[in-house]
């Protein structure tokens, strides 16, 4: 039940993919490295994603339903010093840690509609793998990922029942009915870059697009790491929001559409 995308196989070659397919290298049971709960590739659809560095390429593995597979480009020395603390569990499956040095670390997304003054509200929640640490630091201060989203206009959340606040500059590229990336303003007044963008375009309910549709904005809510997790259920995430906004652990913002 593993997934290896066409980008996977072309970094690791034919008969290294063939050998995880027939389940001769497949990892059995695992952390999953996007929301870090346990997975077993033997009894549910499993992502391999290749962490690549300039010299370096670790493959990890992930709940289908979290991301798909693919491969995310990393800093060699970011990638060494994960692979430093990487844990293999009997059966040679392996996930990046937590907290990846230098302020990288892949974010997760997950779609849903959340209630508020009773309307549905096409959502994105933003969970990384791991701590963040300020770029150019050691990581010596913390998990600095609402920090640095407040230092870019997010606003702290104290109560889901109030919708968050635009943010001017940002916005969702969603094109052909799927999900491609989140957008922010480009250096000096140039074209928006990725903030986030999706290696494949993932998919979102025909409920959560009619709802971007009809208000043509997305909320967008980030918590620290291990913070919501990968809920089954929007009434299980709204839960999990609701505790995250009680503890100050979650800032938001509001977001046009910037496609169709």
């Amino acid at each position: 039940m593993l997934d290896v995308s066409e980008d996977v196989r072309a970094e690791i070659g034919d008969t290294e993919a063939d050998r995880l397919l027939a389940g001769d290298s497949a990892p059995g049971s695992y952390d999953c490295t996007s929301c870090r709960t346990p997975g077993n590739s033997e009894q549910e659809r499993t992502s391999t994603v290749l962490f690549v560095g300039d010299e370096t390429a670790v493959l990890a593995f992930a709940h289908a339903t979290c991301i798909p597979s693919q491969v995310v480009q990393v800093a060699e020395d970011q990638l060494q010093g994960a692979v430093r603390s990487i844990t293999g569990d009997e059966h040679g499956g392996a996930a990046l840690p937590q907290n990846i040095p230098g302020g990288q670390a892949v974010l997760g997304i997950t779609s849903g509609l959340v209630l508020i003054d009773g309307d549905l509200h096409p959502a994105l929640v933003v969970e990384p793998t791991g701590a963040i640490a300020r770029p150019g630091t050691d990581g010596s201060q913390g998990d600095e990922f609402l920090q640095l989203l407040v230092e870019q206009g997010f606003h702290s959340v104290h109560r889901m029942e109030e919708r968050p606040a635009a943010l001017p500059g940002w916005s969702i590229l969603l094109a052909m009915g799927q999900l491609h990336a989140v957008l922010q303003p480009g250096t000096d007044g140039g074209a928006p870059v990725a903030w986030w963008q999706a290696h494949t375009p993932l998919q979102v309910t025909e409920g959560w697009r009619t709802a971007a549709g009809k208000s043509q904005t997305v909320l967008v809510y980030a918590a620290p790491a291990g913070t919501i997790g990968q809920q089954p259920r929007e009434d299980l995430m709204r839960d999990a929001l609701d505790k995250a906004a009680a503890e100050g652990l979650l800032v938001a913002a509001a977001m046009p559409l910037a496609g169709t």
